[in-house]
């Protein structure tokens, strides 16, 4: 176990104020699937605790397949289905890594239109970005580890594990 489940419970709530904190009440968020569910659906809780009304959509983007190595691009699999034009938008991953998912996200949302592209992340791995880009919030930054749980995925495998925990090779 890397990361343990109260760990995560008050790192969530403290990124809500952050957010809180930095955007207006009209809020989109819009949740980059398919590890980030999990976190994101914990996240969207604690902004409306934190005072908060979001609406919320879902893309589905892919960089990774069945390995543990991102393929270098970012693969569009499932739109909007909402307008971003003239909303401010926070972006919710699972984690960060190259950077290149959520710029690609960035770019597609403020071409289409969006006020103000906001980012929070669960996970950063700096030793990993390939991009100039650096997400808004971050809920822990960790070091170049294969990681697993809490929606985060091996060939679709753990998801739902309640912590964040290191793949160990045997």
């Amino acid at each position: 176990m890397l990361i343990g489940e109260a760990e995560i419970a008050a790192r969530v709530d403290a990124l809500a104020r952050e957010v809180a904190a930095a955007l207006p009440a009209d809020l989109m968020v819009v949740v980059i699937l398919k590890g980030s569910f999990v976190f994101a659906a914990d996240l969207i809780r604690a902004l409306v605790r934190a005072g908060l009304a979001p609406t919320v959509d879902f893309m589905t983007l892919a960089s990774y397949g069945e390995g543990t190595e991102s393929a270098g691009h970012v693969r569009f699999a499932r739109d909007l289905t909402e307008p971003v034009a003239g909303r401010r938008v926070l972006l919710v991953d699972d984690i960060f890594e190259s950077g290149r998912t959520l710029a690609f996200a960035r770019e597609t949302l403020a071409s289409r239109g969006a006020l103000e592209v906001r980012s929070c992340v669960l996970l950063e791995k700096p030793a990993k970005r390939a991009v100039a880009l650096a997400p808004d919030h971050v809920g822990f930054t960790i070091a170049d580890r294969f990681v697993v749980g809490y929606g985060l995925d091996l060939a679709h495998a753990y998801r739902g594990l309640p912590y964040i925990g290191v793949v160990v090779e045997r």
